[in-house]
């Protein structure tokens, strides 16, 4: 197991926004975490990567706990993600918005920078390299030195994935990457987080869009804050309990 929850819960105020919810995903597996909106996704996401702490329960991360970690040190640990709204340096290029990332790691002092020592400058080219590889990944790399303000939409969440790969995660956890897209950008989007996968990288995804289901090996469904569903797409899809958070309780009938 990559990622282990256990009966994690929180409160705002007297809402349960997650209730004792329980979770493992695999290595190299790519789970779905789907459910309406409103029903808990980005709030489990926040709990994850300590952007929130949990009123009660457990995430272990590769064998360790992380409950309550600061986002930085969850991050220094494997796990990357992106968000709902992509937090993009605007006048930044598209590769020196990946560039930027690698900075959470970084292999040149203060001084190595300042004075410019062999050792800055090959730690520069590396990240140079890298990040090319990583826009090759995604599909950006034919625009590297286009602005991300001016990128499309469906672009601009390529980038943000872009970026949580510069993180070098073991998992990366994608909030709703096909929000606002249309059908070609949604293929071109699955395709590239299929290719994450043959890098190594397990992925959780957040989604309310049902077409991500084609995307998965597994299948996680949550409303208000309770895990309601899990299996296959295959399951998911013809379990009655899903087919009503969704639907209501007419189309169930």
């Amino acid at each position: 197991m990559l990622l282990e929850i256990n009966k994690l819960t929180k409160y705002f105020g007297g809402l349960a926004a997650i209730s004792n919810f329980d979770m493992v995903v695999n290595e190299l597996e790519i789970v779905g975490l789907i459910g309406p909106n409103g029903a808990g996704k980005t709030t489990l996401f926040n709990l994850i990567t300590g952007v929130l702490k949990p009123t009660s329960g457990k995430v272990k991360f590769d064998g360790k706990d992380i409950t309550g970690k600061k986002p930085h040190v969850v991050a220094e640990l494997g796990i990357g993600r992106t968000f709902q709204l992509n937090p993009l340096f605007a006048d930044y290029t598209v590769l020196e918005n990946v560039a930027a990332s690698f900075n959470l790691r970084p292999k040149s002092s203060y001084v190595d920078a300042y004075f410019n020592t062999a050792t800055y400058r090959k730690n520069e080219a590396d990240i140079l390299n890298q990040s090319l590889e990583i826009l090759q990944l995604v599909g950006l790399d034919k625009i590297q030195d286009e602005l991300a303000k001016n990128l499309p939409h469906g672009y601009q969440k390529m980038l943000g994935i872009g970026r949580a790969l510069a993180v070098k995660p073991k998992l990366l956890l994608l909030d709703e990457p096909l929000g606002g897209m249309n059908s070609d950008e949604i293929d071109f989007t699955m395709t590239a987080i299929r290719k994450t996968r043959q890098r190594g990288v397990t992925v959780v995804v957040v989604e309310h869009n049902m077409k991500i289901m084609d995307l998965c090996d597994r299948v996680i469904v949550i409303n208000f804050g309770h895990k309601i569903a899990e299996g296959s797409p295959k399951e998911v899809r013809g379990n009655k309990e899903v087919i009503q958070a969704y639907f209501g309780v007419a189309h169930v009938a």
